[in-house]
């Protein structure tokens, strides 16, 4: 499953890319005409319809995931989303399942970039809550949700792909 979908493009790339997948998009309903508009253009037998999924929300899907992925969702989302996706993206892993998080990061308390830390600026500037997360703190969220980082990768533009494998 994606969390956070947005436009759909991630998962239209992702299922073409990744047929022995079967990708579940989701996002807020009001994302949904896009992923749909994507998967209509480029239509793949492993890509499903957006379900609707808001982190905060209790009635996240009753689906147990091998695996789940969001892309810069984190620096956008207020941090008790955050914190509620991490438990709620938990609980819906089986064990030894996946949670990937792709997005920037910072490390104690300092930008991997200028353009991240100016990115940074700008989030914060836009809306208060939005801003670049701490990795110490991202990965204190995935072990109190019993997941542990297996690796954290570094990707072009800034940003990182942590892999977290949920452990029970």
């Amino acid at each position: 499953m994606e969390i956070g979908s947005g436009t759909g493009q991630h998962a239209v790339w992702f299922a073409n890319e990744l047929p022995h997948l079967i990708w579940q998009t989701s996002d807020l309903i009001e994302n949904h005409s896009g992923i749909l508009q994507w998967i209509s253009d480029y239509p793949s037998t492993n890509l499903r319809a957006p379900i609707s999924l808001d982190v905060a929300a209790e009635d996240w899907p009753n689906t147990e995931f091998d695996a789940i992925y969001t892309a810069n969702t984190a620096h956008i989302m207020a941090w008790h989303e955050v914190q509620a996706m991490f438990q709620r993206a938990a609980s819906s892993l089986q064990t030894n399942g996946l949670f990937c998080l792709y997005g920037p990061m910072k490390y104690a308390g300092e930008f991997t970039s200028e353009s991240n830390r100016l990115f940074d600026q700008r989030l914060r500037e836009q809306v208060a809550h939005r801003g670049i997360r701490e990795f110490d703190a991202i990965n204190k969220l995935a072990m109190d949700a019993n997941l542990i980082l297996l690796d954290d990768h570094d990707m072009p533009a800034n940003n990182r792909l942590l892999i977290f494998e949920k452990i029970s």
